[in-house]
């Protein structure tokens, strides 16, 4: 099945479903995890990894469709050398035991961000891993490594740019269609673990008009469970994209009348 292109949520009204079609996720709290258990910090990022498959299964199991996951941004290059270097080398073995897996459960795998500062063993795993899945649609799941929201603007705008030299004016849909998740809907609901609510520098275009859920869970300790919990949350909301409630009643009087 080809890429679907998508629009921005502030142009067109996207569909609405019950289950959220798109989950995206800040994975806070594997250090305080590792910490409150007199553990190294590697020992939470290990766990970490264990909530990361059982995130995915609860993701297939309860009909989301994305699910984005942010791993390490551009700005976690100033944590410790030695952090660092194992959070590389996790990815790399973390990659190499599970592709087979997610490619047998039918998930296209994914990467976003800025290759550039990977070594090369790593890029060769992300390659064939995406190769790999690539026909895969069961589920799409996006990891976001050395990613940063203003780094996927800036370069759409200068993709953009390059495609259109001395342009007068460049609209919202040619920055949407250069973006690192011009694939994936935007977000129906974002999640940070850990205790902080900030969403720092993740997915900053995407997320215009997500609903957010904050949790003092650390990453470590999310299931299931602590999924459900956000996804009722999200269906409490009203999602109005502009619109006043009124509209929302009369629209659903609408389609209740069409399906009547």
């Amino acid at each position: 099945m080809a890429d679907q292109a998508y629009t921005s949520s502030t142009l067109v009204v996207p569909d609405l479903n019950k289950v959220p079609r798109h989950i995206a996720i800040i994975m806070d709290g594997n250090g305080r995890w590792a910490r409150k258990r007199f553990l190294p910090r590697m020992a939470g990022h290990a766990r970490g990894v264990e909530a990361v498959r059982g995130t995915i299964r609860a993701a297939i199991e309860r009909g989301v469709e994305y699910l984005t996951l942010f791993a390490f941004s551009s700005e976690n290059w100033r944590r410790p050398a030695e952090e660092v270097s194992f959070l590389m080398q996790l990815f790399i073995k973390s990659l190499q035991k599970e592709v087979s897996r997610l490619h047998e459960n039918g998930i296209r795998f994914r990467v976003i961000g800025d290759r550039s500062r990977f070594e090369p063993v790593l890029v060769r795993a992300i390659e064939a891993a995406e190769e790999l899945t690539a026909k895969n649609t069961r589920l799409h799941l996006t990891i976001a490594a050395n990613y940063g929201g203003r780094w996927d603007v800036l370069s759409a705008l200068n993709r953009v740019l390059a495609r259109q030299p001395g342009a007068a004016r460049i609209d919202e849909e040619s920055i949407n269609a250069e973006l690192s998740m011009n694939f994936a809907p935007e977000p129906d609901l974002f999640i940070r673990t850990g205790g902080e609510q900030r969403i720092s520098n993740f997915l900053l275009w995407q997320l215009a008009y997500t609903e957010f859920f904050f949790t003092d869970a650390l990453w470590p300790d999310f299931d299931g469970k602590a999924l459900d919990q956000a996804i009722v949350s999200y269906q409490e909301r009203e999602r109005r994209f502009g619109r006043t409630s009124e509209q929302l009643v009369a629209l659903a009087g609408g389609e209740v009348e069409r399906h009547a």
